[in-house]
């Protein structure tokens, strides 16, 4: 038994509270089991009950046991004072007030419906042997109801990102334009370098950036040196120059990268290598020296592509690394990518900034979302393995990201909208 089952029960009236009755056998009448409460404090605010004619309002607290009153130490807490009503699941203790009053109590064990037992048990029981609990109904879900779920599922996800975003506003002083700068570094090492790449970026003062100008040769200089790439000896004309340009940049805006972690290259398709992303993302910020203006004004999917269309350096059109050559080819930044960051960056991004300044509506950076392929990995495939195709764009691949990990991976089918549909009988 689970608290938040009890919750449940209560909040949706699920037994038979047409014969509850208090646990020293008053009449009890639930008129409203008031708000749901998810912070500290008791878990429904506002209720109204009826107890032998007598009409009680104020707050309603729910245990398994009774005795889970002292467990949590309740009796020393003033928030508690105007619980009306103590929920259970088994009543095993009297629960006194401070004028030593007993806390009426509903006890639930013998009043629950066995079909939302029933529910509650098949839903929830096992649950680590499955891939998410409700796996075997998954497909039973039409899509007014699960879409609704999935629009609500994606928001959170974006307030989730937005929490970050906004800490590091809070950290730049308010500087937009230098979040976007960290945001873009920190996911242009993707997996496997995004936290590297998040490191360098910290390490340099946007200001420096801003100082560069559109001097793509001194850009790439500053991040390959950041990110102690030039630190072999090399005897190869490009790294020489950049090594040199890298030693009077340190000197003059007195560069520190102690803290930096270094990029990796195992499990990496040579295109993903740290020099070719660092390469493209220095092009991209001295082509583009109003990128943040550009970025928060651009309104389509075809207008990120042309921004975001960024090659390296002609020295990388021959190489991955700088030991050894190939056949010249453009390295330039592809569609899939571009997507990654729109969906991982840019929408995140935007969300927060537009609903921060009020500039403009959000739900056009949405749209272009619903527009972008679904993402491809192992927890999208799955689901459309239940339902095909339940994700047929990157909207509804976050949102089943967001999903999967935030409420079936921790058992919270109580909090899911589509659990609860299960519970209720409605699907």
């Amino acid at each position: 038994m689970q608290e938040d089952f009890l919750h449940y029960l209560w909040k949706f009236k699920k037994f038979d509270f047409g014969k509850a009755r208090t646990t020293n056998n008053s009449n009890l009448s639930i008129i409203g089991v008031g708000s749901h409460n998810h912070n500290s404090g008791p878990d429904f605010f506002n209720a109204k009950i009826e107890i032998d004619q007598q009409l009680w309002a104020g707050n309603v607290e729910i245990h398994i046991k009774s005795s889970d009153w002292y467990l949590h130490r309740h009796e020393t807490d003033p928030n508690y004072d105007n619980v009306i009503l103590h929920v259970v699941w088994e009543d095993d203790v009297e629960v006194f007030r401070k004028d030593n009053s007993a806390i009426p109590t509903l006890e639930l064990k013998n009043l629950v419906h066995p079909e939302s037992l029933e529910k509650y048990n098949s839903l929830l029981a096992n649950g680590t042997k499955k891939w998410i609990n409700c796996e075997k109904d998954f497909h039973l879900f039409d899509d007014f109801t699960l879409y609704n779920w999935l629009d609500r599922v994606y928001l959170e996800r974006l307030e989730k990102k937005s929490i970050k975003i906004l800490k590091m506003l809070k950290a730049s002083s308010n500087n937009w334009e230098e979040v976007l700068f960290k945001l873009l570094f920190r996911n242009f090492g993707l997996k496997v370098n995004g936290d590297a790449f998040e490191s360098i970026a910290n390490s340099i003062d946007f200001k420096v950036i801003q100082k560069l100008g559109n001097s793509s040769f001194k850009m790439e200089a500053l991040f390959f040196g950041q990110a102690g790439l030039l630190n072999e000896k090399l005897d190869q004309p490009y790294f020489t120059s950049l090594k040199s340009e890298y030693e009077f940049l340190r000197q003059k805006f007195k560069l520190d990268n102690a803290s930096v972690i270094v990029p990796q290259y195992f499990r990496l398709r040579p295109d993903n290598f740290p020099m070719i992303r660092l390469s493209q993302l220095a092009q991209l910020y001295s082509n583009i020296p109003h990128l943040f203006s550009e970025v928060v004004n651009c309104n389509s999917k075809e207008e990120m592509y042309r921004l975001f269309s960024s090659n390296t350096s002609e020295f990388w059109d021959t190489h991955y690394t700088f030991k050894k050559d190939h056949k010249n080819r453009k390295k330039k930044l592809t569609p899939n990518f571009i997507d990654l960051l729109h969906i991982n960056t840019i929408v995140p991004f935007k969300y927060c900034y537009l609903k921060e300044t009020g500039d403009k509506e959000t739900s056009e950076t949405l749209e272009i979302v619903q527009k972008i392929r679904p993402e491809k990995n192992s927890i999208i495939e799955d689901f459309n393995g239940l339902r095909p195709k339940t994700a047929t764009n990157a909207y509804h691949s976050q949102a089943l990201l967001q999903l999967k990990n935030e409420y079936c991976d921790k058992n919270a089918c109580l909090q899911c909208g589509l659990g609860a549909k299960l519970l209720q009988g409605l699907v």
